[in-house]
């Protein structure tokens, strides 16, 4: 039972995570009017806005890598937990260049949102039994979530917070990048 639905990565397997990726990307800013009706505090509400991308995160690590269903579920929750700190890095930076163009200020927490959150995605998932555990391995996949990160400046230069263009972008690209972080062998 440990071993992967299938740890295959083919063309047509990538177009499919990559099309989820892209789904989750569109429900994400549209889940907090969901997410607002709870009465839960303010960070698990947060949390709980990344559900689209947890729950493609857990289809991904079950079908990519021979990890079992709990470890699946655990790099989940990490995904959770990643979003609530990316939110939170993006707000401080944001905050810290208050005085800046909103443009400015928008890239900035772009990047330092889309790098921390795919960090800790990264050492979250590192850590599971079928995981790469050397830090090359997941380079790419940090350097793609810090590029595609300021994108999102772009969707609120628009003014769309809640009908993203360019998010789903993002969550597609970080979908294929933990795909294929997983079919490499843990070390």
């Amino acid at each position: 039972m440990t071993q992967a639905l299938t740890a295959d990565t083919s063309g047509s397997d990538l177009l499919k995570i990559a099309i989820g990726g892209l789904v989750s990307g569109i429900l994400t800013p549209l889940t907090p009017l969901l997410v607002d009706q709870l009465s839960a505090p303010g960070t698990l509400r947060l949390g709980l806005v990344a559900v689209p991308f947890a729950i493609l995160v857990f289809i991904v690590v079950r079908r990519c890598s021979a990890n079992p269903v709990w470890a699946a579920l655990v790099a989940a929750i990490v995904t959770m937990i990643a979003f609530v700190c990316a939110v939170n890095a993006a707000v401080f930076i944001d905050g810290q260049a208050a005085g800046a163009a909103k443009a400015m200020r928008n890239i900035l927490a772009g990047l330092a949102g889309g790098l921390v959150g795919t960090a800790v995605m990264a050492l979250g998932i590192a850590f599971l039994p079928a995981g790469p555990h050397k830090a090359a391995a997941w380079w790419p996949m940090l350097m793609t979530g810090a590029v595609f990160g300021p994108l999102l400046a772009v969707d609120s230069a628009l003014g769309l917070d809640q009908t993203s263009v360019l998010y789903p972008v993002w969550q597609a690209v970080i979908a294929l990048r933990l795909a294929l972080v997983l079919r490499t062998k843990p070390a």
